[in-house]
């Protein structure tokens, strides 16, 4: 088993909690993982990213040169980063935010992420119906991991935003 995966978008749409969730439930089922953060001044605004790796045996390199799987939240990360999707790989495009190509040649999963975390009333969980739907298609873990490795991540702090983000994790699995 190995996933090498790049979720991308504008800084401030939780590209990075997406990487991280992933990470932390590749560890709770005992896999080997690698969350490689791009911030820099592109924090708020601008394209930010992040490389996860997920396998069953040691990873060499964090860094992703062809994704098994690309989540891309917005048009810059999807000019961006499409090239780098390998043969066979999965497109996994917002498209409340990015029109899907007229032609493309690999796995596409049209996500409406905004559009249902708007529904949701919570914009900022657009980032948990994409790893809904990435989960779902991908079959990466359960989603008793996952869930949980979201209440462990939110802590009691951010208790609060447990609900709207496990519902926006529900309905991302309807786009699978």
């Amino acid at each position: 088993m190995e996933e090498r995966m790049i979720f991308a978008g504008a800084g401030g749409q939780g590209l990075m909690t997406l990487g991280k969730l992933v990470a932390l439930s590749a560890m709770r089922e005992g896999l080997q993982v690698t969350w490689f953060p791009s911030y820099g001044a592109e924090v708020r605004g601008g394209t930010a990213h992040c490389h996860v790796v997920v396998k069953d045996s040691e990873i060499f390199s964090p860094l992703v040169e062809a994704a098994t799987a690309l989540g891309i939240m917005n048009k810059p990360s999807f000019e961006k980063f499409s090239p780098r999707l390998a043969d066979g790989g999965l497109l996994a495009l917002n498209t409340s935010l990015v029109e899907p190509p007229e032609s493309w040649n690999g796995e596409l999963l049209a996500v409406d992420a905004t559009g249902v975390a708007n529904e949701l009333g919570e914009i900022r969980s657009a980032n948990m119906v994409m790893l809904g739907a990435l989960n779902a298609r991908k079959a990466l873990f359960s989603d008793e991991t996952l869930e949980g490795a979201l209440e462990e991540f939110l802590g009691k702090r951010r208790s609060g935003l447990l609900e709207v983000n496990l519902a926006a994790y529900r309905r991302g699995r309807e786009f699978a």
